[in-house]
């Protein structure tokens, strides 16, 4: 039996506010190329992505406008104000030979270091039941902080996760817990959250931590530092 073969939305709409500068932080430069770049690289050479969706800005002036790489389709749509717009917005604009019952990645433009390996990992898991995401259980000491900065309580950490990307979910599913959340004002941080909202329990598939989200100038040297290490 082959292996089954996703799209993989990557919403890439947002400005990134927390880097700075007039330029959305997909685009700018990671090790010479623009950082959504990088981050499309790794997930075309997996072997069971079939494609790749970008959600753009409606006044995106940025996008290098590839439409193939590494000999696989990268279609794109206009995004949304919030990334469960945007998210919507891609699975909406999915080629009709995916199907509701498919299932569909989703993966953040920020997050370039995710290993091939989790990729599978996810995909073999997550393909047995109603879907799941990858992420890694917190193994630091948790403090909530009053409202002058101190440290107020220690939360336990048991049973809490740290939520990455690629998330995997069946097309038809999310799209219906998206467009509820939309209808009810509620704006998830992630699809695994919409899912759950609709009544599903994702699967947590652990992967390594090294699948940073780059969000500060800080994380730009770092993310160049992972990629050359891994793969």
């Amino acid at each position: 039996m082959s292996a089954p073969l996703l799209w993989c939305v990557v919403p890439a709409a947002g400005r990134g506010t927390r880097v700075g500068g007039d330029c959305p932080k997909q685009y700018l430069p990671l090790g010479g190329r623009p950082l959504i770049e990088h981050t499309l690289e790794r997930l075309a050479t997996h072997p069971q992505i079939a494609g790749l969706l970008v959600t753009l800005g409606a006044t995106d002036v940025h996008w290098s406008g590839m439409t193939t790489l590494h000999g696989k389709p990268i279609l794109t749509a206009v995004g949304g104000a919030e990334r469960s717009d945007s998210v919507l917005a891609g699975l909406n604009a999915l080629p009709d030979s995916v199907g509701a019952d498919d299932f569909v990645l989703v993966h953040d433009a920020a997050r370039p270091c995710v290993r091939l390996a989790d990729i599978s990992k996810l995909i073999g898991l997550a393909s047995t039941v109603d879907g799941g995401l990858l992420g890694a259980p917190l193994r630091d000491t948790l403090k909530r902080a009053d409202t002058t900065g101190r440290s107020g309580l220690t939360e336990p950490r048991d049973q809490r996760w740290r939520a990455f990307t690629p998330q995997m979910f069946r097309r038809g599913p999310l799209s219906a817990a998206l467009r509820d959340a939309a209808r009810r004002g509620v704006n998830p941080g992630d699809e695994a959250m919409a899912m759950e909202q609709a009544g599903f329990a994702p699967l947590l598939v652990e992967g390594a931590e090294d699948n940073i989200k780059v969000t500060t100038a800080a994380d730009f040297a770092l993310a160049e530092f992972l990629l050359a290490r891994t793969a």
